[in-house]
């Protein structure tokens, strides 16, 4: 079968990655053209278009970069048909891929949307056009087969890829850790500013703040290769944190706590058990259109997913280094939060469906495939029938 796949950012490119060497166990014979990042493209993905060249963080900075996302779209639309996929699979990059969603079902092609656009906090409307154009639906968090089910669409849930990723990792242990790392005999505390220039650049800022009320911790940077050592060098003129590059989960998992930008490694650092504080201050118009259209209590997926505040959110104006400190504290040894947090922690990885994400997601595609090779080939034999039958009957 030829698949073609489109993940617009850098955790898109993981979950697509598992899940297209879930894919090749059950179709050895499976062609990979895709929009994606270097995982995908070792998988045997050749990749059309890579998603650094994609990403573009809030309303204000996609109104600035429209004419070439409308040209990727153009673009897309062209290679797709070129291609003559057997199946295109979204990725979540919803502003791009429900576009794409529509433009290929008016082609003909089976359509299947992995990791569902989160709808649920904003254009709740997108899922009349999701149910048009979309043969398909598998979704990973627990509350959006209930959401979905409230407009008589059914979905798949397959539980969360992040417990696939993160459980098939080899971490180091902490002695192990430090000593490779260079880091010193102190208790960690992880920093996690994001992945996007723009957006490290304001949260490292934010976070690197309470440094010197945290004597007895070091502090350590999950480091985004692309951005490189320069980059983060520039920030840290005044500080004595350590950038670790391709390190992140080993960070965490050896981490007393975090403090973390709001996005999926909020989702990361709780599956893996480390206590953290969420993050977020961006572009002021950004901020102020989504206030005013999201409609969520909460932004970081642990406390939607629990439906309570199991973390702290730090956001916009909060984010200061008065809060951060105080939020810390909570969560350190000793502190009031610490412990019901890993409570939650655990439940949350319970409600997640523990493991087999890829897996659960390659089968289901490989019997819809199956399924409609089968009806094609029924239906072409029938074809013919009817035709012989009138050309007898003449």
């Amino acid at each position: 079968m030829k698949y073609y796949i489109i993940a617009g950012e850098a955790s898109g490119d993981l979950h697509a990655s598992f899940l297209m060497k879930s894919i090749k166990r059950n179709d050895a014979d499976a062609v990979f053209r895709a929009w994606g990042g270097d995982l995908m493209a070792a998988q045997g993905a050749e990749i059309v278009k890579h998603y650094r060249d994609l990403a573009f963080m809030g309303f204000a900075e996609v109104l600035q970069n429209l004419k070439t996302i409308f040209n990727n779209i153009s673009f897309c639309k062209k290679d797709i048909l070129q291609f003559e996929p057997d199946v295109l699979i979204l990725v979540d990059y919803p502003g791009f891929n429900l576009r794409i969603a529509k433009f290929a079902k008016q082609q003909g092609l089976k359509v299947i949307y992995y990791i569902s656009p989160q709808i649920w906090a904003w254009k709740k409307s997108r899922v009349h056009s999701i149910k048009k154009y979309v043969d398909k639906m598998l979704v990973i968090l627990p509350f959006e087969k209930e959401f979905y089910a409230k407009y008589n669409y059914d979905v798949d849930f397959v539980g969360h890829p992040l417990l696939d990723s993160i459980n098939k990792e080899k971490l180091l242990e902490k002695e192990v850790f430090l000593k490779e790392s260079k880091l010193q005999e102190k208790p960690i505390i992880a920093l996690l500013p994001g992945s996007r220039k723009q957006e490290v650049s304001k949260m490292l800022e934010q976070m690197l703040l309470v440094e010197s009320n945290f004597k007895d911790y070091q502090f350590v940077i999950a480091g985004v290769e692309t951005l490189g050592q320069e980059f983060y060098n520039e920030i840290l003129e005044n500080s004595e944190a350590k950038v670790l590059f391709g390190q992140t989960h080993n960070i965490v998992v050896n981490a007393t706590a975090a403090l973390v930008t709001s996005g999926t490694a909020t989702l990361e650092t709780a599956i893996i058990g480390t206590p953290e504080v969420v993050c977020y201050t961006g572009n002021w118009l950004s901020y102020q259109i989504a206030k005013r259209i999201v409609d969520i209590e909460y932004i970081s997926l642990v406390n939607l997913i629990m439906d309570k505040l199991v973390v702290t959110e730090l956001i916009q104006s909060e984010l200061n280094k008065q809060n951060l400190i105080k939020e810390l504290d909570k969560i350190l040894p000793n502190g009031n939060n610490r412990e019901t947090m890993l409570e939650d922690f655990k439940l949350l990885r319970q409600k997640l469906g523990n493991k087999g994400a890829s897996d659960n997601a390659a089968e289901i595609i490989d019997d819809f495939l199956e399924y409609h090779k089968t009806a094609e080939t029924e239906l072409s034999a029938d074809a013919v029938c009817i035709t012989k039958n009138n050309t007898q009957s003449k």
